[in-house]
């Protein structure tokens, strides 16, 4: 269990690269990874990066990222060939006539994505809805671009402070935060914990300080709590495949410490356990042991398993009073959900070739992205922007169970707007979780909300603005109050007939 990031290999090589595929794909034909590689190399002779060595090891890199996460040939010759349209003479027709339409196609994705740039706010925002659109049309193209930024992150310290810290920024304030939405995990909290120290060095360093200082101790006595849940599981006869301890990512524990009063003592999954099994039926059995042995936290226990977020993560999480009366977390899953919450859509390039691997089609976040990169071009507002994308997500339910995805202290009324501008419009109230409550209290993650509907009523009343969250909320009640506005000037001028 290593607490914090390993750098990528110092001198990365084509050897390297193939054998990284053949760990994960014993029968993958790597002829043409090998040419990609040489074509690349071709392309970029005599190129140099800023640190000095030749700029071919960045694709390497990349391409290597891109191998660890199992992702199929097709997707890694492009990991190979991304910058060679836009950095050298080479055009996309020449790298389809030597590798095909579809490497072609993903290549050229990356090159019109281009580099996401801070300048002004209008193309701030243009330069987002072209990620969007890419990734609805090919969500491929958005993790070769991921790979891509994380190799360029680990090589921040050869640039200028300034641009290291807008390149760190841009990270923090864009890839990760679709990462996460795309239920990528393992590329969110890289993103992040790369990005932190330039961000935030002072805050850094504290937060890595408490880390070490905590570490060798906490990982110690997980050890033992590892051993006796090892112990237990083998004599209640439930498989396991791993049981391992997992560091809560830097980054992550500096936003939790924030909400705790920068107190770590209230911090209980800094070390959590992660157990994985082999099927569904084990994850609950899983369970079961754990509260044999351990009294839970009343209140902390999820199933994620039965009701998944709505980035398609799937576990079940439970917090637990061990040994010493100390606090421990645990996660359980099986190996496709540990996969899934690792890689996220990414997951679904990582079968054989010969499975099926249509990921953009199972979450539904990225079947509208086309939809809300048409609404960026009417969006000036960076702020709202964030809310409705960026801002962390909860997930709440309708009576009949059907998740629905709000951004943070989202409202009933932001709920009622999401689920229908009908019902939005004609709201009267809510219940959530069987009680009524007032219009404007923030939901949680795990509410059920039941919207009382009045049809008599017409429209939102125009002080819901003042609290609603959503720009769709918002949009909705502004053109009901302007429809309003001009209905009432169309009766009060006098008809041209008089």
């Amino acid at each position: 269990m290593n607490p914090f990031e390993n750098p990528p290999p110092e001198n990365p090589t084509i050897d390297l690269l193939l054998n990284t595929i053949r760990e994960r794909r014993p029968n993958a034909d790597l002829t043409m990874v090998k040419l990609a590689y040489e074509f690349a190399a071709e392309a970029h002779k005599g190129q140099i990066r800023k640190s000095g060595v030749p700029y071919l090891l960045h694709p390497l890199c990349t391409a290597i990222i891109l191998a660890e996460m199992n992702m199929d040939p097709t997707i890694i010759i492009a990991g190979l060939l991304h910058d060679v349209p836009e950095d050298t003479q080479v055009t996309i027709e020449e790298i389809e006539k030597n590798f095909g339409s579809e490497v072609a196609h993903l290549v050229a994705g990356v090159t019109k994505l281009g580099k996401i740039k801070y300048r002004g706010i209008e193309r701030y925002i243009e330069n987002l809805r072209k990620m969007f659109v890419a990734m609805a049309e090919d969500i491929r193209v958005v993790i070769i671009k991921f790979a891509d930024r994380l190799h360029n992150l680990h090589t921040l310290d050869y640039l200028p402070p300034k641009k290291q810290y807008r390149v760190a920024l841009e990270t923090l304030e864009i890839y990760a935060p679709i990462a996460n939405r795309l239920g990528m995990g393992e590329m969110k909290g890289q993103l992040e914990d790369l990005s932190f120290k330039y961000v935030y060095p002072k805050e850094y360093a504290w937060t890595r300080g408490l880390v070490e200082e905590r570490y060798e101790k906490r990982e110690a006595y997980i050890n033992e709590v590892r051993l006796a849940l090892e112990r237990e599981l083998r004599t209640d006869n439930v498989k396991f495949i791993s049981l391992s301890g997992r560091l809560k990512r830097l980054y992550s524990l500096y936003q939790k410490l924030l909400r705790h009063d920068k107190n770590i003592e209230k911090i209980h999954d800094m070390i959590a356990l992660r157990v994985i099994v082999d099927d569904i039926g084990d994850c609950y059995a899983a369970l079961g042991v754990i509260h044999k042995l351990w009294r839970p936290l009343p209140g902390r226990i999820k199933d994620y398993i039965a009701q998944p977020k709505p980035n398609g993560y799937q576990s079940l999480h439970t917090t637990v009073f061990c040994e010493q009366g100390q606090i421990v977390e645990f996660q359980i899953r099986d190996e496709q959900q540990h996969l899934n919450a690792e890689y996220g859509v990414a997951a679904h390039w990582s079968y054989d070739e010969t499975e099926q691997r249509d990921g953009s089609r199972q979450i539904k976040w990225v079947r509208e992205l086309a939809a809300v990169g048409d609404a960026m071009q009417r969006l000036k507002d960076l702020e709202n922007l964030k809310i409705d994308i960026f801002q962390n997500r909860i997930f709440v339910f309708t009576p009949k169970g059907d998740v629905i995805d709000l951004p943070e202290n989202a409202t009933p009324i932001d709920f009622a707007f999401a689920v229908h501008t009908q019902i939005g419009n004609q709201c009267a109230g809510a219940r959530v979780n069987d009680r009524i409550v007032s219009l404007d209290q923030p939901l949680k993650s795990g509410d059920v909300i039941d919207i009382i509907v009045d049809k008599a009523k017409k429209g939102p009343s125009a002080d819901w603005i003042k609290f609603v969250k959503t720009n769709h909320a918002k949009s909705c009640i502004k053109q009901f109050a302007k429809r309003s506005l001009a209905d009432w000037i169309k009766m009060a001028l006098p008809s041209r007939g008089n």
